[in-house]
C-alpha cells in the first residue's frame, strides 16, 4: 500500500511541475510575492508601522499620524497600501498608492 501512496505523490508533484513549467514559459507567476502592504498598528505605549507579514516593526512612534505619514511614504515607494489601525486592533481606514 505504501509503494501506491508514493506512485501517487510522485505523479502529483510531477504533474504539478509540469504545470508549473508552462505557467512560466507563459509569463505567468507561479509564486506568490510577499505585498509591500504597511500596517499601522498599536505598539506598547505608541504606535508602530509594520510591513504584512512580518512579526517585527520597521518604526515605531508616540503619535499614530506620524505612524500613518512614515507607512505612506513606505506604500508609496513600493506602490501598495497603508492598513489603519484602531487601538482595539481592528482596521480603521486602507489606503492605496497602487497604479
Amino acid at each position: 500500500m505504501a509503494k501506491k501512496t508514493t506512485k501517487k505523490q510522485n505523479l502529483t508533484k510531477a504533474i504539478q511541475q509540469l504545470i508549473d513549467a508552462i505557467l512560466k514559459a507563459l509569463g505567468y507567476k507561479t509564486t506568490k510575492q510577499r505585498t509591500w502592504h504597511q500596517h499601522v498598528v498599536p505598539y506598547q505605549d505608541g504606535w508602530a508601522v509594520r510591513r504584512e507579514g512580518n512579526k517585527r516593526i520597521s518604526s515605531k512612534h508616540r503619535k499614530q499620524s506620524t505612524a500613518i505619514n512614515k507607512a505612506k511614504v513606505l506604500a508609496k515607494r513600493y506602490d501598495a497600501d497603508v492598513i489603519i489601525h484602531r487601538a482595539s486592533g481592528g482596521i480603521r481606514d486602507r489606503i492605496s498608492y497602487r497604479d
